[in-house]
């Protein structure tokens, strides 16, 4: 299995902003709140462990449509897909032939996907704060306020080409890396993108009602 669902969560988290020239990291998140209602584009993942070791490699696509809506597939080395239909998120994992199914407000709430792919009111969620500088980009605090998210912190990226890079923090010390490629900010979407039916003969577990 490629990551539990805190991690894919990382994943909604995608689009593209135009650079905006000596903004700061909250401003060019703001923008992006303001001016980006989808994108699309592909991901690069590494998990690292507490003393920095690698411990996953993983790559694929990903769409959203805010709010809400998004699709991120794993491509290597497992096959995964994470789909949000606006209602509910729907994870596939292929080789298990498994579905799992979550009510989209309880999957969301203090997760990297409530920061990029859900609402412009993050506050109510995130304590936000400019982090400066590391690396050639410019990076945002995100610090969740419910005492029970999976995430102590999300570092968010932004460089010349807009939304560049997210850091989540976890529990366990372990640190998740994600880089973006390739990423169109607005592009037109096919609807079909953000519904999911089981396959035949996959288990599906969770919230079905």
């Amino acid at each position: 299995m490629t990551i539990s669902f805190r991690a894919f969560a990382a994943a909604l988290a995608v689009a593209v902003l135009a650079p905006a020239a000596g903004a700061a990291s909250l401003e060019r998140f703001s923008e992006f709140l303001k001016g980006t209602q989808s994108a699309r584009g592909g991901f690069e993942q590494q998990i690292r462990d507490r003393g920095g070791r690698l411990v996953q490699e993983s790559r694929g696509t990903l769409a959203f449509q805010r709010p809400g809506k998004f699709r991120w597939i794993y491509e290597k080395p497992y096959a995964q897909v994470i789909v949000g239909d606006g209602q509910k998120v729907w994870i596939y994992d292929q080789d298990l032939n498994q579905v799992t199914v979550k009510r989209l407000d309880k999957a969301l709430g203090s997760t990297p996907a409530a920061l990029l792919a859900g609402s412009n009111d993050v506050a109510k969620a995130f304590d936000l704060s400019d982090a400066g500088r590391r690396d050639g980009l410019e990076w945002v605090d995100a610090r969740p306020k419910d005492q029970d998210a999976s995430f102590e912190r999300i570092r968010i990226g932004f460089g010349a080409s807009g939304l560049e890079a997210m850091e989540l923090s976890d529990s366990f010390g372990q640190i998740t890396v994600l880089r973006f490629k390739s990423l169109q900010r607005n592009p037109r979407l096919d609807p079909s993108l953000f519904r999911f039916s089981p396959p035949k003969g996959a288990d599906v577990i969770g919230d079905t009602k």
